[in-house]
């Protein structure tokens, strides 16, 4: 099952222009409602943590910069620290936090650090076409993950073998040194080379994964598109990232940050798509009708009379579906004239005709001026 990680502009309610102002106050309204020691709502714990991450992001110019040029994927690397470490709760509540202690993300976020590890996030990306957005559906992307040897259960020795503890660090991992200079103790930390930092030897490593704990599976997995979804927005399949770290841990998400595939006939900016239609300088003077592609098939459009170079046209509701709305976005056809490169004698007669025509209307006007 595949959830889509929601635009953090639409969490908060804000538009994409919104300044800092509107920001700290369409978070702090939200923040009050669902912080999870108020709000005994159903889901209200996963609501908060969404408010917050996009409260985060938006909030810090340089996080919103790398969100607005590359989206999910662009503040992806950061960390539950990076995000929240050092939010002033003080400001954004008015210099109190409403008996949540001293910080508001504290409790809720504090459970992430609880029992195993969990495993980190794999980020792949998918290319989708402007159908496959407009109308929504499933599409397959194929992941190359490791994962826990089954063979060996994750241990890395052979079966009906066992890891033994590394008897030069004693199982911990670690080399630790210490010495005092002038009542100054210092300790110096190293990895212990016997065992990697493993704190276990493997006398007889597993055949099945040649005692590394992990194989790499190929899997192909369903993702649901949803219709409309965002250029970059993130896809996430829980439980297909990376194994944890720790034994009994549970495994990190696999996102797919979704795509649109080039179309030679379109270009999509956000909701709408943008085509180029040459015509020829006699369709612009006279005016023409023209056949344009769409995604259901073909529109016909009147051009009128006297269009000019890079007059803009547009077909209602001929675009991708606005993300939560019901509402499609538009079909721009920006119009551009052919001037041709070489004339026949009888084309190069008829313009020059024309030239000639522009010339002596141009001497009249000038004349009754």
């Amino acid at each position: 099952m595949t959830t889509a990680q929601r635009d953090y502009y639409e969490v908060l309610g804000v538009s994409r222009d919104a300044d800092k102002k509107a920001i700290q106050q369409a978070y702090h309204k939200l923040a009050v409602r669902y912080h999870p020691d108020r709000c005994k709502e159903p889901g209200a714990t996963e609501k908060f943590k969404e408010i917050a991450e996009a409260y985060a992001i938006l909030s810090d110019p340089e996080k919103r910069r790398l969100y607005d040029s590359h989206g999910f994927s662009g503040v992806s690397h950061f960390t539950p620290q990076d995000l929240f470490g050092e939010l002033d709760l003080g400001g954004i509540f008015g210099g109190h936090a409403f008996g949540f202690g001293e910080s508001i993300f504290g409790d809720v976020f504090a459970r992430r650090q609880t029992g195993p590890r969990k495993g980190s996030n794999i980020q792949v990306q998918l290319q989708v076409s402007l159908e496959r957005v407009l109308s929504g559906g499933e599409e397959t992307v194929h992941v190359r993950r490791p994962q826990a040897c089954s063979t060996c259960d994750g241990s890395g020795a052979k079966p009906g073998t066992k890891p033994r503890k590394c008897e030069a660090c004693n199982g911990t991992g670690q080399h630790v040194t210490s010495r005092n200079d002038h009542n100054v103790r210092f300790q110096q930390i190293t990895t212990c080379n016997s065992c990697n930092g493993r704190g276990e030897l493997i006398d007889e490593p597993c055949p099945e994964c040649d005692g590394k704990r992990e194989v790499h599976t190929e899997e192909t997995l369903a993702v649901k598109i949803p219709s409309g979804i965002s250029e970059g927005q993130a896809l996430r399949i829980p439980g297909r990232g990376h194994s944890s770290p720790d034994s009994g841990g549970p495994a990190g998400d696999l996102l797919v940050r979704v795509v649109t595939k080039p179309d030679p006939r379109f270009e999509r900016r956000g909701p709408h798509l943008w085509r180029v239609e040459l015509i020829e300088i006699p369709d612009a003077v006279l005016g023409i009708k023209i056949d344009v592609p769409t995604l259901h098939g073909k529109a016909t459009v009147n051009v009128p009379p006297g269009t000019q170079p890079d007059s803009v046209m547009r077909l209602h509701g001929e675009g991708l579906p606005r993300p939560g709305a019901s509402q499609r976005g538009n079909l721009y056809i920006t119009v551009r004239l052919h001037v041709p490169e070489t004339l026949d004698d009888e084309q190069r007669e008829l313009y020059q005709r024309l030239q000639k025509l522009n010339v002596c209307t141009s001497g009249e006007i000038s004349a009754n001026n």
